[in-house]
């Protein structure tokens, strides 16, 4: 009895198969029409993306932050912001990855020249009158940055002070610092991070940049 009635709607399938087949053969026209409409509206959303996209990236050029803006963000804002810095720069795919079980990583990106970044974030909320960064946080970073992220360029970021022992321990450990004063430059301005910064590692891949 079931294989009785799956043949009949088997049966029944491939009739309105072909009277749908016959019927469009008949009216070619709609199927002419139906392509026109399908190739109007995959034009209309590629143009809305390509438009959308542009509009993010005028964005991006045009992002700028003071000092008093860093101060006033709490910390996973603060490592959102340097995320969105490195977009602005050209890193597009800059992402914030900081949290508990980061391993020292708060914000990671690739730079037009091929340069794997990897950025820790010390947000101080009385600024430069907050605790300095000290050694033992760039020795953190410093074990993991290249390491266990595979970075070219391991960065530490604050909107404070860095102590003068950090300061000999990151030139030793070829660490990049961006106190106060860098990171006030490099936000409300136009250049990249890396024309602010000294002795980077060569580009990895040619570059218009390059």
């Amino acid at each position: 009895m079931q294989f009785g009635v799956l043949v009949v709607a088997a049966v029944a399938g491939v009739a309105l198969v072909v009277t749908v087949v016959n019927w469009l053969l008949v009216h070619w026209w709609v199927l002419l029409v139906a392509a026109v409409l399908a190739v109007l509206a995959g034009a209309g959303w590629w143009q809305r993306r390509v438009q959308r996209a542009r509009w993010e990236q005028a964005r991006a050029r045009a992002l700028r932050y003071g000092l008093a803006q860093l101060d006033a963000l709490t910390h996973r804002q603060f490592e959102h912001a340097i995320r969105d810095l490195m977009y602005r720069d050209g890193c597009t795919d800059a992402v914030q990855v900081g949290g508990q079980g980061d391993l020292g990583a708060d914000v990671k990106a690739t730079d037009p020249l091929g340069r794997r970044w990897v950025i820790q974030c010390k947000h101080r909320g009385n600024g430069d009158r907050g605790a300095a960064v000290g050694t033992p946080d760039l020795q953190v970073l410093n074990g993991t940055g290249r390491p266990v992220h595979g970075a070219d360029v391991v960065v530490m970021v604050t909107n404070g002070r860095i102590t003068q022992p950090g300061r000999d321990f990151a030139r030793q450990q070829r660490l990049h610092l961006v106190d106060r004063r860098v990171l006030g430059e490099w936000a409300a301005g136009s250049r990249p991070l890396w024309e602010l910064l000294r002795a980077l590692p060569p580009p990895r891949r040619p570059s218009a940049l390059s």
